[in-house]
C-alpha cells in the first residue's frame, strides 16, 4: 500500500516526505514526516483559516474594507483584491480579475493584527497551531508564504479540513466554495484559466485541465502548492487529503510529477 508514496523519492529532492489521511487518520506515510520544511504559499491556507477564525470570533467581518477603495478582506482571501504578487502595486481594481498575491495576504493579515491587537503570528498560533496540536509549526514572516511546519503537523491540518472543529461547518463549507466564479487569471507556475476557481484560501479544481491535483480530482477538491515544492490537498467526495512537503523548488519536474502521482494516490487509497 506505500507504493504510490515512493515515488516522491524519484523527484530529486534532498528533502521529501508525504502523508495520505481520511477521517479515520493516518492511512500512508513515507519519508520523515517530523522534519520541518517552509511551507511557501501553502502557509495561505493556514492564514486564511486563522481569518475564518476571526470572522467567527467576531473580530473581522468579510466585508471588512482592506487596502485599495473597494476591497474587502473576502477579496484578499480569494486573490481578487487586484494587487501585484508582492509589493504594493495596485494593478486592478477589486473583484474584476484573479490575480494571485503575497501582499494581499500580508495585507488581510495586518488587517486581522489590527482589529485584535494580537501580533498575526501570535493569533495564528493561538487560534490554529495550539488546538489542533500543531507544536512544530511557526510562522517566520509572510503570511502569504513563510509558514514552517512538518507533514505530521499538516496532516493535522488535513483532518481539520475534512472534519471541522475550529470552525463551523457552515464557514468550512464557504470557504472551499467558488468565490467571484466568473474571474479569470494566472495560476503561478501553471498556466492561465478562465475562469480560476478560488475560495477563501484553497484553489478549487473546478473544470481546469491540466491541474496539479490529478486528472481524478473532483471539481471540489481544493487545496494549495508552495514555490518549495510542496502540496495539500483535499478530496471531499474521497474523504480524502493527502500533505507533501519538499525542499526543491517548483519547476517542470512537478508540473510532470504531481498530476500522475495525486491520481495513483488517489486510486489507491480512496
Amino acid at each position: 500500500m506505500i507504493e504510490p508514496l515512493t515515488e516522491i523519492d524519484r523527484w530529486g529532492a534532498d528533502f521529501a516526505a508525504a502523508a495520505v489521511i481520511n477521517p479515520n487518520g493516518l492511512i500512508a506515510s513515507h519519508g520523515t514526516t517530523s522534519t520541518g520544511v517552509q511551507l511557501a504559499s501553502v502557509t495561505k491556507l493556514l492564514t486564511a483559516y486563522a481569518a475564518l477564525v476571526a470572522v467567527e470570533e467576531g473580530a473581522v467581518s468579510l466585508t471588512d474594507p482592506v487596502g485599495q477603495p473597494g476591497c474587502t478582506l473576502e477579496h484578499l482571501l480569494c486573490h481578487a483584491g487586484g494587487y501585484s504578487f508582492d509589493g504594493a502595486a495596485i494593478l486592478a481594481p477589486p473583484g474584476t480579475r484573479r490575480m494571485y498575491s503575497n501582499s494581499g495576504y500580508e495585507l488581510l493579515a495586518e488587517h486581522i493584527s489590527d482589529r485584535t491587537g494580537i501580533p498575526f503570528a501570535d493569533y495564528l498560533s493561538e487560534g490554529v497551531f495550539v488546538p489542533l496540536g500543531m507544536t512544530a509549526t511557526e510562522l517566520r514572516g509572510s503570511a502569504g508564504s513563510a509558514g514552517w511546519s512538518t507533514v505530521d503537523d499538516m496532516c493535522r491540518f488535513a483532518a481539520e479540513l475534512l472534519r471541522p472543529s475550529l470552525i463551523d461547518s457552515s464557514t468550512a463549507l464557504l470557504a472551499r466554495s467558488v468565490h467571484f466564479p466568473e474571474l479569470g487569471g494566472v495560476l503561478p507556475g501553471w498556466s492561465r484559466f478562465d475562469p480560476l476557481p478560488w475560495g477563501l484560501g484553497p484553489e478549487i479544481r473546478g473544470t481546469k485541465s491540466p491541474t496539479w491535483m490529478g486528472s481524478s480530482a473532483p471539481p471540489s477538491c481544493f487545496g494549495h502548492f508552495g514555490r518549495y515544492g510542496t502540496f495539500l490537498w483535499v478530496d471531499p467526495e474521497a474523504d480524502l487529503a493527502t500533505v507533501v512537503l519538499t525542499n526543491r523548488e517548483f519547476g517542470t519536474w512537478a508540473q510532470q510529477a504531481w498530476p500522475s502521482w495525486s491520481d495513483s494516490v488517489r486510486a489507491t487509497y480512496s
